[in-house]
């Protein structure tokens, strides 16, 4: 059977204990799923290295969301972000920035790497919109990142199957891609025996209605920009277990 890796987005505690309930190797912690995913709460790292025993905690180091070229303010946050979770007991930790032109940042990026002292590193998807993949590719394995989290440059990582097959083939062992978007039950056996990738993040989430019985339609805690807020979503321990046996029965 083929080795795989799985890693689940996980955007609370309730939902690491549901990734690692369902098998999940590690999870990649973070707020903000709408925007892409930035660095969660020190309550929130606190929780989920005490109830995570089974799974791998990488922490995402993102101040905000949007583009990854960040202001000098917004870089010392990322440097004193790095040391809280390194203190808190994180495994690993997940982070990306890059140049007004779409390069790897690689000055910054060092100063990241010094700074996460040894500790497993996960580019992310700001890999996506870097300008050169195939170089970015060669730099990020020069600063000594273990893996790469990408879709291909492409919405989801099954429309970026081409790339995705690409880069696996040029990195040839020297570091890990960790495929991820839009990764589910329906599609990451096809991703799989079409890239070659065996390492696959996913968030499994569901929508969970809220106890609330008392609504007010008439308020948006977003002002002009309504979201639904008598649910939320969060990953089930059901979907993590059937998207990875999906996979596992496949290579059997």
């Amino acid at each position: 059977m083929e080795q795989y890796q799985f890693e689940v987005c996980a955007n609370s505690v309730e939902s690491c204990l549901a990734a690692q309930a369902g098998g999940a190797n590690r999870v990649e912690l973070c707020a903000g799923i709408p925007e892409g995913g930035i660095t969660p709460s020190y309550g929130d790292i606190v929780i989920a290295r005490e109830v995570l025993n089974n799974t791998l905690l990488h922490v995402i180091i993102r101040p905000r969301g949007g583009d990854f070229l960040y202001s000098p303010i917004e870089q010392r946050i990322m440097l004193k972000d790095i040391s809280n979770a390194h203190r808190l007991g994180a495994d690993g930790l997940v982070f990306g920035c890059l140049t007004a032109k779409g390069d790897i940042d690689i000055p910054f990026m060092e100063q990241l790497m010094e700074a996460s002292q040894g500790m497993p590193v996960t580019f992310h998807r700001a890999f996506d919109v870097c300008r050169n993949p195939q170089e970015a590719l060669e730099q990020i394995i020069e600063l000594g990142c273990s893996r790469i989290l990408t879709s291909g440059q492409q919405s989801t990582a099954e429309q970026g199957i081409p790339l995705l097959k690409e880069l696996q083939q040029q990195a040839a062992g020297r570091i890990t891609l960790l495929a991820g978007c839009g990764v589910n039950e329906n599609n990451i056996a096809r991703i799989a025996a079409e890239t070659g990738i065996r390492e696959y993040h996913f968030s499994a989430r569901e929508n969970v209605k809220s106890a609330m019985t008392h609504h007010n339609e008439a308020v948006s805690m977003g002002g002009t920009v309504h979201i639904e807020e008598y649910c939320h979503p969060v990953t089930t321990a059901r979907r993590v277990r059937k998207t990875i046996e999906v996979l596992i029965n496949k290579a059997d």
